[in-house]
């Protein structure tokens, strides 16, 4: 465990089988939640807009709203997004593991308590880890070489690395995706656009409004497919999807980078 783990926002996410009425049900869904450490309820709405088929055969593009609800503890650390086919749970103070996916099994029991779901068809983890370097420092010493970028004189605004990887897992699914991205760029600390802790507040060290060279990683690991609703091989099948999301840790931070987030 490090004491200063540079983890600004993580999430883990179930997909489960559509619950087209769940609106009726997050009242009781909610009930459960409340006491158990989560009281505050948010229903939120977004929208998208739909386009259809391609050349001559497009068809008007559409607007579409979907419904989800906002579930969070009353110092806004941590909460649940429910919505008609998954739960998230996600925090900006992370901790540990061990206090994390217990969590999404939680939110997972509470909508099968009240819906009784068939199973699961997704299951991930992600992490966004914040690379502030201090004032005498550079993006560089926290990051392994390949993820320095092009060298140019001129200076740089943004840069993206990104590497996916087909993983071994288990004891649900045999294979996994994992999606790691290192993010580079001189601006305040923001987050990736399909990755917003909405309803929380940021850890005060991550509360950065001016621009600064920092990077985040970004990194994104998850098993597809037809899982059952056993809860005890779900939490299996999450700590090594965890295991090995530590390992490309490893592998993109630097010795440096470990020793100042010990």
């Amino acid at each position: 465990m490090m004491s200063n783990a540079p983890v600004c926002y993580a999430l883990a996410q179930a997909h489960f089988n559509p619950v087209a009425a769940m609106a009726k049900y997050v009242d009781q869904v909610q009930d459960r939640l409340r006491r158990e450490g989560y009281p505050l309820f948010e229903p939120q709405q977004i929208t998208h807009l739909i386009v259809s088929g391609t050349g001559p055969d497009q068809a008007e593009p559409k607007i579409a709203h979907t419904l989800s609800w906002l579930i969070t503890r009353s110092d806004r650390t941590a909460g649940f997004i429910l919505g008609p086919s998954a739960i998230t749970f996600h925090t900006t103070h992370y901790k540990t593991r061990e206090q994390f996916i217990p969590e999404l099994l939680r939110g997972l029991k509470a909508v099968h308590e009240v819906v009784a779901l068939d199973h699961v068809s997704r299951l991930g983890l992600r992490y966004l880890d914040a690379v502030l370097p201090h004032p005498h420092e550079t993006v560089e010493e926290y990051l392994v070489d390949g993820l320095h970028g092009i060298g140019f004189n001129a200076a740089r605004k943004y840069a993206l690395s990104e590497s996916v990887f087909e993983t071994s897992t288990g004891p649900l699914l045999p294979k996994g995706t994992l999606v790691a991205r290192v993010y580079r760029m001189n601006a305040p600390l923001s987050f990736p656009p399909d990755m917003v802790p909405n309803g929380l507040l940021p850890m005060s060290r991550f509360d950065i409004k001016e621009g600064k060279p920092h990077a985040v990683i970004d990194t994104d690991h998850y098993v597809e497919g037809h899982m059952p609703l056993d809860f005890d091989r779900i939490g299996e099948q999450l700590t090594v999807l965890h295991a090995t999301i530590t390992d490309v840790f490893k592998a993109t931070a630097t010795n440096h980078a470990r020793t100042v987030w010990a």
